[in-house]
């Protein structure tokens, strides 16, 4: 073979090997979520009782691809969470289950194997049925409508006293004037079930809510703002500093987390990496899906429930494939499973008239926006 036949041959070899190389190094276009930004920014211009807002967007095996603050946020703004502290807070749950060789809990189990005291309940109530909304305890939504009927469950709203002393309450102190009904019967949303799994928690981890929550989940996460208090009877007092959190020792179990936007950033980066925060792996798969299971189902424009989740009815038919978690000022948490992402949008409408408008805002039209970002890209 000439030396020239064999110098071409090279020189074709070499740009082969170029454009192979080019083509694996080239980046991926990086989704535009301008639409989805100028959406928040001009929701938070518009509605007085929003002074800011902040946006963190997460992708599976990537962590924070987007964050953006608007108003007078900024990414340290440390927000009360209300609702969206359920997720969380069946997250730790679902830890203390998986942690076999520590701790002696079954979240199936029925509480009255675990709380000391004699219970005026159904004895078959579980911590599942519990954070499921379907204990069949009178819900979050008596405390509007029949206040003085409820007033004897009021500990868990007030930043006084310890969990367990506000558990036993409820645990022994009927409701006589409310509806109840056999567990895993009937949806109804909030209120004491979800503070009775925090007492059964504290019995079977051997430590305070806010202890196991830093053993389980901020620690090897390493959070530095995310912790519970119980400052439901007076939001409005909230200075933003995290120094200042009434009701630690009376944690509010469905609404008490507070939060920055780097934490519950990686509180959702849990949901999308298999159960693990970068090396350290703090639910399974399995745990995570459980979260997602259906146990009030979604139904047309009905959203479905599961363990902290709100399940989103699919369109036309299709999968379910969005799990939300909203709160009453506003945040909104989710994931999306087909796609491999989530995010968090942070609002503080500590007065809750309008509050509803950023979580149904972010869900029904932001949401769409982030999600024809990422399909314009993939």
């Amino acid at each position: 073979m000439s030396r020239s036949i064999i110098m071409i041959l090279l020189a074709l070899a070499l740009a082969a090997c170029s454009d192979s190389s080019d083509n694996r190094n080239k980046p991926e276009v990086p989704p535009d979520f301008s639409a989805a930004d100028a959406w928040l920014q001009e929701f938070v211009d518009q509605q007085p009782l929003f002074n800011g807002a902040s946006v963190a967007i997460v992708e599976a095996g990537s962590g924070v691809i987007h964050r953006n603050t608007f108003g007078d946020h900024t990414e340290d703004t440390a927000v009360l969470l209300a609702s969206t502290s359920k997720v969380p807070s069946v997250m730790l749950l679902m830890a203390l289950d998986e942690d076999d060789a520590n701790v002696d809990f079954d979240i199936q189990a029925p509480i009255a194997n675990y709380l000391p005291w004699q219970g005026v309940w159904d004895a078959a109530i579980t911590t599942e049925n519990l954070v499921s909304n379907r204990s069949g305890l009178p819900g979050l939504g008596y405390v509007f409508t029949q206040q003085a009927d409820y007033l004897v469950h009021g500990c868990q709203f007030f930043p006084v006293g310890n969990l367990l002393d506000c558990v036993e309450t409820l645990y022994t102190t009927p409701l006589p004037n409310l509806p109840t009904t056999p567990p895993d019967t009937a949806f109804d949303y909030g209120g004491s079930q979800w503070q009775l799994s925090g007492g059964v928690a504290e019995i079977v981890g051997g430590g305070t809510w806010n202890q196991l929550w830093d053993q389980y989940i901020a620690q090897p996460c390493g959070l530095n703002v995310a912790t519970y208090g119980n400052m439901l009877a007076s939001p409005t007092d909230w200075s933003g500093d995290p120094d200042s959190l009434l009701g630690i020792d009376n944690p509010s179990i469905e609404g008490g987390l507070i939060t920055n936007l780097e934490d519950y950033a990686q509180l959702v980066a849990i949901h999308l990496d298999g159960g693990s925060c970068g090396d350290n792996a703090v639910l399974t798969p399995d745990a995570l899906a459980f979260m997602r299971e259906e146990r009030t189902l979604a139904e047309e424009d009905e959203w479905g429930y599961g363990m902290g989740w709100w399940i989103i009815p699919p369109a036309d038919g299709g999968s379910i494939y969005l799990y939300v978690d909203p709160g009453l000022y506003g945040s909104v948490s989710w994931i999306d499973v087909d796609r491999g992402y989530g995010g968090i949008v942070l609002f503080e409408e500590y007065t809750a008239v309008n509050a509803s408008q950023g979580s149904n805002g972010v869900i029904t039209e932001m949401i769409p926006l982030i999600e024809e970002a990422l399909d314009a890209v993939r």
